[in-house]
């Protein structure tokens, strides 16, 4: 058998595209959507603030992020080049403010880096609450389109006591407020309503399981949307109704640190950081 001649091509692939066989791939993903994630194969720069307690920071270090503590705009700004996974905003270790959290947010967004706040539902009274009103923080850091349009926020949550209570106490700051039941339901609600900011149950994230984080980058929107996740795991059910009157709040000044949750959280970073 001779060799082709010069600038023939050679002989079809058998598979692949456009091959003699075609090679479908029956594969189907595992039914546990709960797996844990694969581990980052490089350490990544995560911005955080303020600094992480100790657990928290061993949680991220052990999924392979270099935590960087970053205190200013300015700070942002200098680790940009180092193309980071996200701005995690976990104010367990010191208070927070509105002008803070507003700058920090500003940074990350003109810096195209998603933006991550930890929260909790709190068994409290807003005069003991740490920290400013939890809906002023939240329209801090919601990046509205203008000043004639107000936020808006889709708030992702199952339990219709919490959702009546954070819809309330953030319509009355003057957003405007979407609810979903479910991760999967708030993909169809974000494609009409474009939220400025995303508020959900951190519960209802799966990470193998496509979500509003997916919708939101594929969109082109990760970027600029802040989330901010809670959890609702550490209340009695009989507590939901004290949402209602004021009772339990939503405080972006505490959050459980349960292992679960902690977990969680660092898998949703993963989510949220892949490229």
């Amino acid at each position: 058998m001779g060799a082709p001649d010069e600038g023939a091509e050679g002989p079809e692939p058998l598979d692949g595209p456009n091959g003699a066989i075609e090679i479908v791939d029956d594969r189907t993903p595992p039914p546990d959507d709960e797996l844990p994630p694969e581990p980052l194969d490089n350490p990544r720069r995560l911005l955080v603030w303020p600094a992480p307690d100790m657990s928290t920071q061993q949680a991220l270090s052990d999924r392979g992020y270099r935590p960087v503590i970053v205190n200013s705009r300015e700070e942002v700004d200098a680790q940009i080049a180092a193309y980071p996974a996200a701005l995690f905003v976990d104010p367990l270790t010191g208070p927070i403010t509105r002008t803070a959290l507003q700058s920090l947010r500003a940074a990350a967004v003109a810096a195209e880096v998603p933006v991550l706040v930890t929260a909790g539902l709190g068994q409290a009274t807003r005069e003991a609450a740490y920290g400013a009103d939890p809906a002023v923080l939240l329209k801090a850091l919601a990046p509205r389109d203008s000043e004639q349009h107000p936020p808006r926020v889709l708030l992702i949550e199952e339990h219709e006591p919490i959702a009546a209570a954070l819809t309330a106490a953030l319509e009355r700051r003057g957003m405007q407020v979407a609810r979903a039941a479910t991760d999967a339901d708030a993909v169809a609600l974000a494609g009409r309503m474009r939220p400025n900011l995303v508020v959900m149950d951190l519960m209802q994230v799966r990470r193998r399981r496509a979500g509003i984080v997916d919708w939101l980058r594929g969109n082109g929107l990760l970027n600029r949307t802040p989330l901010v996740v809670y959890t609702s795991a550490d209340i009695d059910p009989a507590n939901l109704s004290r949402l209602s009157s004021g009772e339990t709040v939503l405080f972006l000044a505490e959050r459980s640190t349960s292992t679960e949750v902690q977990a969680r959280i660092v898998d949703l970073l993963a989510k949220i950081g892949t490229n």
